[in-house]
């Protein structure tokens, strides 16, 4: 729920300031440091030397406004990047408060404190802020008609991000994996070993995330003044039933994958059915856009069975 704000605890990379073209010095407030994206924010951030300190709940509450900015106005960074969210989206149905006060106003509390200190500010938002029907590519501007609650929390945080900071950086994401957390492709490993066939959703269509790649582009736009909404995925499109059997591809298992309609596998918040989203903005920018997610995929698993060894 707390996305990465508990588990191994504050960390600070022992090195020298880092200082990008631009003669800027930077220090780096990275929020859910434990969670999928935020430990590989830090992993990339330390490999590049660049000073760093990894927030977990015992630093701040995202629920406590005063808390969130007592830490920022102390720690004092020129950048924050934050990864830290309420993820249940299921859950978010009959939470909304809660989701509204981390996604909402714990986002405004630190883009508030990161005014004060002068701050560039990375804001991690979703495809669910858009309504999902069609097969277009979403431009970064097209119409937002979030769909459930977690989508609604996401999109408002935008706008308090938007409204605060003219130095912020709006990146959505969707379909996320990473080497620190749970996911869809640690799940249909699991399930594998106890099925020999499974039934997933093949009407739901995007692009996986994997949180290494997403890092590198992450820490290439801090480094940078091109602020703006960008969108962040993986290059290529699948359906779930896709990227399931490409995990059972590349793992070598054996396993049968029926598609199913969404419709046969109701959930309690609704998921949009086109999650396709445009890269112009990273083109316009000169960012570069993360590889094929069947690449990263391979890389991944290669992460996963090293982690395992």
């Amino acid at each position: 729920m707390l996305s990465g704000q508990a588990g191994y605890g504050a960390e600070t990379a022992n090195s020298s300031w880092y200082t990008n073209d631009w003669g800027e010095k930077m220090k780096v407030l990275v929020t859910g440091c434990t969670g999928q994206l935020g430990f590989d924010v830090c992993r990339q951030l330390k490999k590049r030397n660049i000073e760093y300190y990894g927030a977990v709940r015992t630093d701040f509450d995202l629920r406590d406004e005063s808390s969130v900015k007592n830490f920022v106005r102390k720690m004092k960074p020129t950048v924050i990047i934050h990864c830290a969210a309420y993820t249940a989206v299921d859950k978010a149905e009959d939470e909304k408060e809660l989701c509204h006060s981390i996604n909402v106003e714990g986002t405004k509390a630190l883009a508030e404190a990161g005014k004060e200190v002068n701050a560039k500010m990375v804001y991690i938002s979703t495809d669910y802020v858009f309504p999902g029907r069609g097969s277009q590519f979403y431009e970064i501007n097209d119409n937002k008609e979030a769909v459930n609650v977690y989508g609604q929390s996401k999109l408002a945080g935008e706008t308090v991000v938007r409204s605060i900071l003219e130095k912020h950086f709006i990146v959505r994401i969707s379909w996320v994996f990473g080497i620190n957390g749970h996911n869809f492709v640690r799940t249909m490993l699991k399930l594998a070993q106890d099925h020999d066939t499974l039934k997933i959703v093949d009407d739901q269509i995007g692009s996986p995330t994997y949180t290494h790649d997403l890092a590198v582009l992450l820490c290439d736009m801090v480094a940078s003044a091109k602020y703006g909404t960008y969108h962040a995925t993986n290059e290529g499109v699948c359906s779930w039933k896709d990227f399931a059997e490409e995990i059972f591809r590349q793992a070598k298992m054996d396993i049968t994958v029926i598609g199913q309609s969404s419709a046969s596998y109701p959930t309690k918040a609704k998921r949009p059915l086109n999650s396709r989203l445009s890269k112009k903005s990273l083109d316009n920018a000169g960012f570069q856009r993360l590889p094929d997610w069947h690449d990263a995929l391979y890389r991944y698993m290669k992460e996963l069975k090293l982690a395992k060894d």
